[in-house]
């Protein structure tokens, strides 16, 4: 029976989501005959742990969903178990990029994607604490609902299910690597109070996150597009489309991959960056791996504790180092494109070394670069004034650890791709002594 993972990771409050993705997970067991392991990775305080322990232990037994909670402490022990049998050289650091003590949003999804390989299944389905799901006629609407009917097939056999096809036809023979949808409501990231405040300023600083090269038209509908998802049309009904996945259609809140994806290739582990875990949807699109679009978009909706003055700042540390990391992932991402086909070895897989290298020399970006991006966030952050003259003294008081972290994040970005591969290996089954432990609810 094919086996799937749809995984949650959380750090926060969030018991009606793990209730309304076990619902994604019962779906998609009965609707589609598949076993499904409902994987909840969890990084919250004592506190909130214990509630998410026990919203698990009240869910229903739902034939062919098997639950696995699992926190910090036991992912660790998984982790350590995981990287000893791999032999990788420097184990203590490859653990410390896998459970770092900061947010990483690449670090928690590498996790699911070892986890998954050690519970023996097919794809990897992320899903976010900070998202809930549309509904039509009272029903929830489930991405899980074309990703299983549609990941890992033949794109020649896919085109027949989906709305319409865009994609190359000498890509026909090729497998879908990723299905994924994105969101509505509010901003992926939370800049619109920018905007509100002086949209010059706006331009400014979201125009740090686009690449250099493009004409002033194509580069002004890019800042407008940026963050804002699938604006905010309510669900009606399905439009699936079989093409080349751009990043900027999709988020990763609503998404799957096919494990010959996730199994090659990490996600960049960089602490406190947003948008670090969005690399394998660029890798996918310039490999020439074919995927789906649909439109069973989730809705966000940003936190309570995103709004306040503590969230806030950590959140404008993450936004800035986002920004730093845009330099050296673009001349990632530009050369990747280049190599196109040469991404794939000749059974079709991506080649792990390939994309080794591409991450080593993309820590050579000039340094001086990223120290001009700080002095325009600095100028546009006190040009707004009020909180933001709190968040550009903030970030003045980072600026060279700021600069240091952004080639460093990709230093051990290179080191994590060159280990990955063995991870993979030393996680699946036949390689463990002892199952992975499971969670007090479900069968399998």
């Amino acid at each position: 029976m094919r086996r799937v993972c749809l995984t949650l990771p959380t750090n926060r409050s969030c018991a009606d989501t793990i209730r309304a993705v076990a619902e994604e997970a019962a779906y998609g067991a009965r609707r589609f005959g598949v076993e499904v392991r409902l994987l909840v990775l969890d990084s919250s305080d004592a506190t909130v742990l214990a509630a998410h322990r026990k919203a698990v232990a009240s869910l229903p037994a739902v034939p062919g969903v098997t639950v696995h909670h699992l926190d910090e402490d036991e992912q660790r022990t998984l982790l350590r178990d995981v990287i000893a049998r791999s032999g990788v050289a420097e184990p203590d650091r490859v653990l410390a990029l896998m459970l770092p003590d900061r947010v990483s949003y690449g670090a928690c999804t590498n996790r699911a994607f070892l986890i998954a390989e050690a519970l023996g299944c097919t794809s990897v389905h992320r899903r976010d604490s900070d998202s809930r799901y549309q509904y039509l006629d009272g029903e929830p609407v489930f991405p899980l609902h074309h990703e299983l009917s549609t990941l890992g097939l033949r794109a020649a056999d896919v085109a027949g299910l989906v709305s319409r096809s865009r994609l190359d036809p000498a890509y026909a023979d090729r497998p879908v690597a990723l299905v994924g949808g994105s969101f509505v409501g509010e901003m992926s990231v939370d800049v619109e109070e920018i905007r509100r405040l002086d949209p010059v300023v706006y331009e400014d600083v979201v125009g740090l996150s686009i690449p250099d090269g493009y004409p002033e038209i194509w580069r002004r509908n890019l800042i407008a597009e940026s963050f804002r998802g699938a604006g905010t049309a309510a669900y009606t009904g399905d439009r699936t489309t079989l093409m080349s996945v751009s990043p900027m259609r999709v988020d990763m809140c609503n998404i799957a991959f096919d494990r010959e994806v996730y199994g090659r290739v990490p996600l960049p582990p960089a602490t406190d960056t947003i948008g670090s875990d969005y690399f394998l949807i660029h890798l996918v699109q310039d490999a020439g791996l074919p995927g789906v679009l649909h439109n069973r978009h989730i809705v966000n909706f940003h936190t309570g504790e995103r709004r306040s003055e503590a969230g806030f700042l950590a959140y404008q540390v993450r936004f800035a180092k986002f920004l730093l990391s845009a330099p050296h992932f673009n001349a990632v991402y530009a050369a990747m494109k280049e190599a196109g086909d040469a991404l794939l070895d000749t059974g079709g897989h991506i080649r792990a070394s390939a994309v080794a290298g591409f991450v080593r020399d993309g820590t050579a970006v000039d340094r001086s670069e990223n120290a001009d991006r700080l002095a325009v966030l600095d100028r546009s952050y006190r040009t707004l004034g009020g909180r933001y003259t709190t968040a550009a003294d903030a970030l003045a008081s980072l600026r060279e650890q700021l600069l240091d972290e952004a080639r460093q994040d990709m230093e051990e970005f290179a080191l994590l791709t060159e280990a990955w591969e063995a991870l993979t290996r030393a996680s699946r089954p036949h390689s463990r002594p002892e199952p992975l432990h499971e969670s007090a609810r479900g069968t399998a």
